[in-house]
């Protein structure tokens, strides 16, 4: 009787261990980049948090996420301190200590922007842009085809502001025709601004870049990165992610 209480003693202590081990908190970080990922008072928020959170719950795994400088969150998944990382561009480099998602977490779609009354024929080249006058901030990359553009002439009146949201506010005062942007970045000032329904996208996209949620290699997460996937996915096919998304801008 006391070998088989032992035993028995044994195999409780190995589950709540296991339990504790599987209650542990997943340590997410990132950088401030709203809409997707943003310090709301004390907490965080964004389309990006909306959606982990939300991956996260149906996997029963508890998360914390901590918005910190770029280069602090990389270095952190790198050694271990922090066990994902997103929303990040894969990069061979990157690839030697991070355990990338196989499904894009978020698409960053850089389009052209107008007001609704606005008659720019933009047929997707450059060049149809060359007579417009674009919105841009100052010091930063729109891709290749856009910076060739530019850097070539061939887009000519350029009107450059130190922040996004800047811009915003003259395409929607009509001091400048379009602006060149991410689209939900466009989206998350034009919500604040009240102008959703004055402003439109014009087709096709200039670029769209995949950025991943990446676990770390030195905490070994590579099962928790697979189950991760099969639950993105399975909510893109489903449509809760669109809603997601879709909800966030409607609020």
């Amino acid at each position: 009787m006391k070998r088989l209480a032992h035993i028995t003693l044994i195999a409780i202590g190995l589950a709540f261990c296991a339990t504790a081990v599987k209650a542990e908190t997943v340590r997410l970080v990132t950088l401030e980049y709203p809409p997707y990922q943003y310090v709301a008072g004390s907490d965080v928020d964004g389309i990006v948090v909306r959606i982990l959170r939300e991956a996260f719950a149906k996997m029963n795994a508890d998360i914390s996420i901590d918005v910190l400088p770029w280069k602090r969150s990389l270095k952190m998944v790198e050694t271990g301190d922090a066990d994902a990382i997103f929303t990040a561009y894969k990069t061979a480099e990157r690839e030697t200590f991070l355990d990338y998602s196989k499904t894009v977490l978020m698409p960053q779609v850089v389009s052209v922007w107008v007001n609704k009354d606005n008659n720019v024929a933009f047929d997707g080249s450059m060049d149809s842009l060359s007579d417009v006058s674009i919105g841009l901030v100052d010091g930063l990359s729109y891709g290749g085809t856009v910076d060739d553009a530019i850097k070539s002439g061939v887009l000519t009146s350029l009107d450059y502001a130190p922040e996004s949201s800047n811009n915003v506010k003259k395409l929607m005062g009509g001091r400048i025709d379009a602006v060149i942007m991410n689209k939900y970045g466009v989206m998350h000032h034009l919500k604040n601004l009240g102008g959703l329904e004055k402003v439109v996208e014009l087709e096709p996209e200039l670029s769209s870049v995949p950025s991943y949620i990446a676990f770390s290699k030195a905490n070994n997460l590579a099962g928790m990165r697979d189950e991760l996937d099969t639950v993105l996915q399975g909510m893109i096919d489903s449509g809760e992610y669109q809603s997601i998304i879709d909800t966030y801008f409607a609020q």
